[in-house]
């Protein structure tokens, strides 16, 4: 297996024309370009880092668009699954993210009383903030108008009450120097680990999904 050695500016190029021209003829011309400068180094990274973080898995490029209004066929960036965290890279740089990106209902339920129990509450409240002093935010794709069935509007974290997933999440962007170079793992381990204290809390708190393991 090559050595990961950075995303270079060919991986941003494809992704800047792929946005322009998401066609089946853009990615029939550039589809060496995506082997070499996109999907070959992804693959080299997480073959280095498989050993701290797990065995990676990089999802596919093409969308599924069978539900969905809009037909654009590939995905404008690449993205591995890595353990509990995940990575990202497009057009716009890179993106590290660690937690839980979709909620099953018996874990959604559990999340919710964790967040509502005062000490349990208020520890995911300082997991956050350290993550948040490390440059590290938190990322959310689906969430509540309000708070959910059984909990007040007034309570003291309604905002995380209302979350259906919760993740944190660095991004950088593609202007970053290092990107082009073997330093970027750093910063991507550096980030995977920090936010290993929020993964801790989910997995106290929230565990796996039970639902899950029956299908």
């Amino acid at each position: 297996m090559s050595t990961f050695t950075g995303w270079p500016e060919a991986a941003v190029a494809f992704y800047r024309g792929l946005e322009a021209d998401n066609s089946k003829a853009y990615w029939s011309e550039n589809k060496l370009v995506y082997a070499e400068a996109v999907l070959a180094p992804m693959q080299a990274l997480l073959g280095e880092l498989s050993d701290e973080f797990g065995e990676g898995k990089i999802f596919r490029p093409h969308r599924d668009i069978r539900f969905s209004a809009d037909k654009s066929p590939y995905k404008t960036a690449i993205g591995a699954l890595l353990g509990r965290g995940c990575v990202q890279f497009s057009a716009e740089g890179i993106g590290v993210g660690a937690g839980c990106h979709t909620m099953a209902p018996d874990q959604l339920e559990r999340y919710r009383i964790a967040v509502a129990d005062d000490a349990r509450g208020a520890e995911l409240l300082r997991v956050i903030a350290a993550l948040a002093d490390a440059g590290i935010g938190i990322a959310t794709h689906d969430h509540l108008k309000t708070a959910p069935r059984g909990y007040s509007t007034e309570h003291p974290r309604v905002e995380l009450l209302r979350n259906k997933d919760l993740a944190a999440w660095r991004q950088w962007p593609a202007t970053e120097p290092w990107l082009h170079s073997a330093a970027a793992k750093e910063h991507i381990v550096g980030a995977l680990r920090a936010s290993q204290s929020l993964v801790e809390w989910l997995d106290a708190n929230v565990g796996d999904s039970t639902l899950e393991r029956r299908r």
